[in-house]
């Protein structure tokens, strides 16, 4: 088992390629225009284009001059696959632990650019009204993803629900929960499904992306972790590129229009409910903690 992330904590206190392509050796004509223009819009990979701010985000970029096309996915697993396959420019669904992970999973070499926000991961149910109300042997689900499940065992874990093995780390598994010593029983879905699966369940923990398809805000959690903890620089959510395109003019403009665009931060918080926290750390230090995480990924391995 990893050690916590704990020594990632100190770094919270902390254009060469021009316009780069998509894909190398494309067909597609408009391989030959330069990114951002409106015959080869910015690509970027999204989980829930139908949030409001996207489309505050978009008219602030043609404010710019850059144009973008937004592609959307259903799954977590699709996007980073889709940027590393050239299908993309950049993506924004993840934070650092993901990306880590997928990157030691998959043998690719993607890269944070930008800091966007960090939220807090919720417990929730429609049947009770806080953790202690929940009867000893129910289930809970959480999401099924390495990342996003270490984390949301943590929040049971702080919840009083069950407890982890060693007392947890951005790394556990249901195989660390520590059954005689929990109250409830803990299964895994896919994320985009456990929302909309809370009926059968006693609670669940779900994503924010997917807090909409369930009827939920970020304000019906009945417990949470703490996202302005330091130890939580790595759910610091992100754009990510191929590291071929770090210092990109334009994906990096892009990113400074979503830090500074006051329609798109306030709708994004009105998305979140309230509870987003706002990021703007170096893309330096993203990479940093990115490289850090997957130390301890391989070390755990």
């Amino acid at each position: 088992m990893s050690r916590p992330l704990r020594s990632l904590a100190a770094l919270a206190a902390v254009g060469a390629l021009a316009l780069a392509g998509c894909a190398s050796g494309s067909d597609d004509p408009a391989a030959s225009e330069e990114l951002g223009t409106e015959d080869r819009p910015v690509k970027i990979g999204v989980v829930g284009k139908s949030e409001a701010y996207w489309g505050a985000f978009e008219e602030a970029a043609e404010a710019e001059d850059i144009h973008i096309e937004l592609v959307d996915f259903t799954e977590y697993t699709q996007p980073n696959p889709a940027l590393a396959a050239g299908e993309l420019d950049i993506n924004k669904f993840q934070h650092i632990l993901y990306l880590a992970d997928h990157n030691e999973a998959a043998g690719d070499d993607l890269q944070p650019i930008g800091a966007t926000e960090i939220y807090p991961l919720g417990l929730y149910s429609d049947k009770y009204d806080s953790p202690e109300d929940i009867p000893d042997g129910e289930t809970v689900i959480v999401p099924n993803d390495t990342t996003n499940q270490a984390r949301g065992l943590l929040v049971l874990q702080s919840a009083g629900l069950i407890s982890l093995d060693g007392g947890g780390t951005a790394f556990s598994t249901l195989e660390d929960i520590v059954e005689e010593d929990s109250r409830v029983s803990v299964e895994a879905l896919d994320a985009s499904l456990v929302g909309t699966s809370l009926p059968d369940v006693a609670a669940a923990i779900i994503n924010n992306d997917f807090l909409d398809n369930a009827g939920l805000t970020g304000e019906d959690a009945i417990a949470q972790d703490d996202p302005s903890d330091p130890d939580a620089v790595p759910y610091i959510n992100i754009f990510a590129v191929k590291a071929d395109d770090v210092d990109n003019e334009v994906l990096n403009k892009l990113v400074e229009i979503y830090q500074t665009d006051e329609k798109t931060l306030e709708l994004v918080q009105e998305s979140a409910g309230g509870t987003a926290v706002f990021a703007t750390n170096p893309a330096e230090e993203l990479q940093e903690v990115l490289a850090d995480v997957q130390a301890d990924i391989q070390s755990a391995g």
